[in-house]
């Protein structure tokens, strides 16, 4: 949807909200909106919650009954955002559990506008499936039907901005995507923790791989990159659970960091400007020199012997 009065040359203030959730989805939204309402008041003109934000992260292990969490978009969840949105004049990326259809449920994100209009909804692509993360149990994934759309871009009130979903956050094709469609900014709304067995002896470098992925993608496409985490030990039955890192980012053209979190609980708010793509892209002119008529093999699955 296009914004005929956005400046696309103006500056813009982005807030990530870095939280954790319980067991009581009420609590949750009612944390969420609190949370939302501090950023405004610091500025924020964008904000992004973590993925999933309503619940816990239920996907640890794989229980039918979870299923009941999902809702549709719009649902409950997707109009109170909207009228949060609509009074506070922001826009807000709001990922849910949605159900689409019977037996068909997706890992999503609504995105709304400044005025509180439902602009569209991405559906997160890359779906894992780990000890912990049993995703592929819940979610099917998003595709470029008409109906889904793939990847994609929003020209909201401030910015254009794309959404892309915690495992989407690896793959350097969804950000390239997304970034030639004509986003400023790349969200990835997240969950990643730590299994708490591996923390001693891995914990520190998957959280830089973690960053360094996503940094790469800021620099590799001039643009901004947003990513919110989730904090907080969630347990379940017969396992150790999961540690939720936290450590949200946001980082400018150059891979620089804005802002950054620790593990506790943060409302991240970084300023914008649209200028530094700009200079970035005219001085490293990556999109300019890529050798598009040489890039069919990637289509590919795998290329060696």
């Amino acid at each position: 949807m296009l914004n005929m009065d956005r400046d696309p040359r103006a500056s813009f203030t982005i807030g990530l909200i870095q939280d954790h959730a319980t067991a009581d989805v009420s609590s949750n939204l009612q944390r969420t909106e609190r949370l939302v309402r501090d950023a405004a008041r610091k500025g924020a003109q964008i904000v992004c919650l973590k993925e999933l934000f309503q619940s816990p992260y239920f996907c640890k292990s794989q229980q039918s009954e979870r299923f009941d969490l999902a809702e549709p978009i719009p649902g409950p969840t997707t109009d109170a955002m909207q009228r949060l949105a609509r009074e506070l004049q922001i826009v807000l990326v709001v990922p849910v559990f949605e159900r689409q259809a019977a037996g068909v449920y997706r890992n999503s994100a609504a995105i709304l506008d400044a005025d509180g209009s439902l602009l569209g909804v991405y559906r997160k692509m890359h779906i894992p499936d780990d000890p912990l993360f049993n995703e592929k149990y819940y979610f099917t994934p998003g595709d470029d039907s008409p109906q889904t759309a793939g990847f994609k871009v929003w020209k909201t009130r401030y910015a254009t901005i794309g959404v892309l979903i915690c495992w989407d956050q690896w793959y350097p094709e969804a950000a390239r995507i997304t970034s030639l469609l004509g986003a400023q900014v790349l969200f990835y709304p997240t969950a990643i923790g730590w299994h708490p067995s591996e923390r001693g002896e891995w914990g520190q470098a998957q959280v830089d791989a973690w960053r360094t992925i996503q940094r790469s993608h800021a620099i590799a496409n001039g643009v901004f990159v947003a990513a919110p985490n989730r904090v907080g030990h969630e347990d379940e039955p017969g396992t150790n659970g999961i540690t939720f890192f936290g450590h949200s980012f946001i980082v400018d053209p150059f891979g620089r960091y804005i802002a950054e979190a620790g593990e506790n609980e943060e409302v991240l708010i970084a300023r914008c400007d649209p200028a530094l793509i700009e200079t970035v892209r005219r001085n490293w002119p990556f999109l300019r020199d890529r050798r598009i008529d040489a890039y069919g093999p990637i289509l590919n699955r795998y290329l060696g012997a």
